[in-house]
């Protein structure tokens, strides 16, 4: 596989705190939360009431009124920032270079559409079901949508591995550019918030306020579950050379995807995190760097009491005596946990930290927990420059991801 560089000259951003990138980046910076009661739906048949929705959203500005009416609010969410990533990265695409581009989106929770579907069929009957709901019950709606409404004619794929879909995504694209299959690949996190999502959720036991204070605090001792959120991150990732002969902006070098699976048990964690551990290793080693070199941590503690704990752990065998002295942030404090959104997201707000020298606070820190001892930037934000971050990406079931991006120097 080739060598050459991978940069990241594009960013869509679509959360519960922020529309756009610098919405987002000024909230993550002033520690602001996106999580508030749910709007969308009624939750009322629900003991818990909040979660991470993305507030005065039109698809009809960002896509127009053209073909929405029965389309989920994922695929409005994903298409809208693939839009804004475009844009960011002044990339235009013509009948004599689509080819050249594709689509990689990680998502997960395609649910709408099948409930909808499922409803019509019971309350309605076969015969008078709407057929265009049908159609979006396939899991690669989303990235089709994506590649159609923007005209990418190259490759098209949907990872949907949950936690670390958007990550994962983001290895598969890069394989392909450096296969030289594409130049420049839009690379998608996404998970639209549903009644169907949060009721599952609900039921195995998953949320927060079941069993404590409905908040999302990680690493915090009062943690006891997730805020589910929603959002929609898109990044457009190419290599060196086709960037700086285009002259794009460029964030970012991604100097390392690692992924791997832990083949434990499903649902559960495994109880060492080794999957993680490696992830970790192995993108550190293979982004050229040793452990000193990395200056923060986007973490993947969702305020789940085993994950930020493992975390915790992991992160002690991998930076040894450093560990205590190495920024750990967690932006799911303030966005909630967005599954397959999540790693894509993060990168998002990562560059953000290399854009405007900060890095963002975990907030809602209070009361501290033995199992979980080290610097998590708590509530206030830390105004620092970094020059290079490895996120993390995992939950249960067994997959693992963690990247690092590299402030680029064009050297």
């Amino acid at each position: 596989m080739g060598q050459e560089r991978i940069v990241i000259t594009g960013i869509g951003v679509l959360a519960p705190n922020g529309i756009g990138k610098e919405a987002f980046w000024s909230a993550l910076k002033e520690g602001r939360s996106g999580i508030k009661p749910v709007t969308i739906f009624d939750p009322g048949l629900f003991k818990t009431k909040l979660a991470g929705e993305i507030s005065d959203f039109n698809a009809e500005e960002f896509l127009g009124p053209k073909d929405l009416q029965n389309t989920d609010r994922g695929t409005k969410l994903v298409c809208s920032a693939a839009r804004l990533a475009l844009e960011d990265a002044r990339l235009k695409i013509t009948e004599e270079n689509t080819e050249e581009f594709g689509v990689a989106t990680g998502t997960t929770l395609a649910l709408w559409n099948i409930a909808e579907f499922g409803r019509e069929i019971v309350q309605d009957g076969p015969r008078f079901a709407t057929a265009a709901i049908f159609v979006g019950t396939t899991i690669n709606t989303a990235s089709s949508q994506i590649s159609i409404r923007h005209k990418i004619k190259g490759f098209n794929a949907t990872i949907s591995t949950g936690f670390t879909a958007g990550l994962d995504a983001l290895k598969y694209a890069v394989s392909f550019i450096k296969l030289n299959r594409a130049k420049a690949v839009l690379v998608a996190g996404v998970e639209g918030l549903t009644f169907a999502s949060f009721a599952g959720f609900y039921k195995v036991g998953f949320l927060a306020g079941l069993k404590g204070e409905e908040l999302s605090c990680p690493f915090d001792k009062r943690r006891n579950g997730i805020i589910l959120g929603e959002a929609a991150a898109v990044l457009l990732v190419e290599g060196e050379e086709y960037a700086r002969k285009r002259n794009a902006h460029i964030y970012a070098e991604l100097a390392a995807v690692e992924n791997s699976f832990d083949a434990f048990r499903a649902a559960k964690y495994e109880p060492k995190a080794a999957g993680l551990k490696e992830t970790m290793t192995k993108a550190i080693k293979n982004a050229g760097l040793r452990e000193d070199d990395i200056d923060c941590i986007s973490s993947a503690a969702n305020s789940v009491v085993q994950q930020d704990m493992l975390e915790t752990y992991v992160i002690k065998q991998v930076f040894n005596t450093r560990a205590k002295t190495v920024p750990v942030s967690a932006i799911k404090s303030m966005v909630g946990e967005t599954v397959s959104a999540g790693g894509i997201l993060q990168i998002a707000a990562s560059l953000g930290s290399l854009e405007k020298d900060f890095i963002p606070p975990t907030i809602n820190y209070k009361e501290k927990d033995a199992d979980c001892d080290l610097d998590y930037v708590p509530n206030a934000p830390r105004q620092q420059r970094v020059n290079n971050i490895l996120i993390n990406s995992f939950g249960p079931g067994g997959n693992n991801a963690t990247a690092v991006i590299k402030r680029y120097g064009g050297e």
